[in-house]
């Protein structure tokens, strides 16, 4: 084929089937990448699929005759309307498809946002000035809009080329390349035809428009196989790193087993000595549970039949009110005590109601001349603290039993109850009686030893409280003088409650 024929092929490509063989091309590249879609669920397929069947579309006008030209005759003046329309839309597809491709979102969100809410814009643009030419049935807004946006694009696509240049992807340069390629060959089309540097009759234009486009359509194939090669790639690498993952837990699980099975042989001798130490500490709480439940349990014998005895009495002088009064008081403190004996741990509150109730029998042998107070911090929640049950109980049987009941005249007896420090509450029995000294040795000649023992015993059961938190409990007795007589005593227990 000499240069003369050449010419006469490029000049004349309608006649000569070219644009049948580039619509050929542009319809396979448009079926085969939508079908590359559905098999990779990657967009940029999708994109590059509709942008050459757009393409395909758009040129379905241009061949005067065969069977092309006989089949699209019902549509040729939809296609000849819309001609400007199509193209602009093609070309924005491109650019939606370079950019996918690319994943610039990943690169760049500030260049991503500007192209996509571009080419948004546009396609508004575009679906308004075709809605007004169809309405209005005027060609000249889509002439018009064509004179502006056709120079709008060749600059909206060179500054698409910045984002291209920065980002770090070696897929970039078939974008690049093929681009260039269809942009060269556009203006040079476009410029040899309407500014008549061709001969009018000729057809050399398209002919060169289709090389672009056929040139920039191998570009992006090549792009699109090239980056599922890189998927490929990195799947590969993936799965390699997997296995060798793999393989390096397989032998840290046989080293773990190892030094397990090791372990397993070491522990097996400890446990049985640990399983005898636990069940020698189970055995031993579960005496020291018995003892305190023996002890909440408990309850001065003489105090209930004296407390009948007092309540007797007021019946037999026929004073009903008091006898009824006292009566409650004492079946309520009763039942107190019992529901008592089936819980290891009982509110502030409720203790402080006990005591309150006991001193209150106590004080019927004495003619109610204690005067009893108690004081409570008013930060402390007494509902929610949690004390041993009656464990202030003996503290205040000392208190009236070897302070008060010897003491003539005034007798005061006071309990408070504070919080000083977060992990302590601090309980203080004061009483004015006799003193401890002088209580010894009315007790010596009465041969009492109950007060000796119920200290003991409550220490007991504060050191078996105590194990369940991090802090100590402590017991202080101070005896009270005046003018170095003494005047009463005082006890603080301070008991832990975090």
């Amino acid at each position: 084929m000499n240069v003369d024929s050449l010419k006469n092929i490029l000049s004349n490509p309608n006649q000569n089937d070219i644009v049948i063989f580039i619509l050929g091309i542009l319809f396979i590249l448009s079926l085969y990448h939508f079908i590359l879609y559905f098999q990779h669920k990657d967009k940029s397929y999708l994109y590059y699929s509709l942008y050459t069947f757009l393409i395909f579309f758009n040129h379905l006008n241009e061949p005067t005759d065969g069977f092309i030209s006989e089949l699209v005759k019902p549509i040729i003046g939809f296609l000849n309307y819309f001609d400007a329309p199509l193209m602009w839309f093609y070309n924005l597809i491109y650019f939606i498809f370079g950019f996918s491709f690319l994943n610039l979102k990943k690169y760049s969100k500030k260049w991503y946002s500007f192209i996509f809410r571009t080419v948004n814009s546009l396609l508004f643009l575009i679906f308004i000035v075709t809605a007004l030419a169809v309405i209005t049935g005027n060609t000249k807004f889509i002439y018009y809009t064509n004179i502006l946006i056709v120079p709008f694009f060749a600059l909206f696509g060179i500054m698409c080329y910045y984002p291209l240049f920065t980002i770090k992807m070696p897929l970039k340069y078939y974008i690049i390349i093929g681009a260039m390629v269809l942009f060269i060959s556009s203006l040079t089309a476009f410029y040899l035809h309407d500014l008549k540097i061709i001969s009018p009759t000729s057809e050399a234009n398209y002919s060169i428009f289709y090389i672009g486009i056929i040139i920039e359509n191998i570009f992006f194939s090549l792009g699109l196989g090239a980056k599922q090669k890189l998927i490929l790639q990195d799947k590969n690498e993936s799965q390699e790193k997997l296995i060798f993952q793999l393989k390096e837990n397989e032998k840290l699980r046989n080293t773990v087993q190892h030094q397990l099975e090791e372990n397993v042989a070491n522990l097996s001798k400890q446990a049985e000595n640990e399983k005898l130490e636990k069940l020698n500490e189970k055995y031993n709480k579960e005496i020291a549970e018995l003892k305190v439940s023996s002890l909440r349990s408990q309850m001065n014998p003489h105090f209930i039949f004296n407390s009948l005895n007092a309540i007797k009495l007021y019946i037999i002088n026929n004073e009903k009110e008091n006898a009824v009064y006292y009566l409650n008081k004492f079946s309520k403190l009763i039942r107190k005590i019992l529901a008592s004996t089936r819980e290891k741990e009982i509110s502030l509150a409720e203790e402080i109601e006990t005591m309150e109730l006991y001193v209150n029998i106590e004080n019927i042998r004495f003619g109610n001349e204690i005067d009893f107070s108690i004081t409570t911090d008013s930060n402390l929640n007494l509902d929610t603290i949690k004390i041993p049950s009656l464990i202030l109980q003996p503290f205040i049987e000392n208190a009236i039993w070897h302070g008060l009941s010897s003491k003539k005249g005034n007798k005061k007896l006071s309990l408070i109850i504070e919080k000083k420090k977060r992990t302590h509450i601090e309980m203080t029995i004061t009483d004015n009686g006799v003193g401890r000294e002088k209580s010894a040795i009315i007790n010596a000649k009465k041969m009492r030893e109950k007060e000796s023992v119920g200290i003991q015993l409550t220490e007991e059961r504060l050191t078996n409280f105590a194990k369940d938190y991090q802090n100590k409990y402590s017991i202080k007795f101070n005896d009270l003088y005046n003018e170095n007589e003494p005047c009463g005593t005082s006890v603080t227990l301070k008991i832990p409650v975090m």
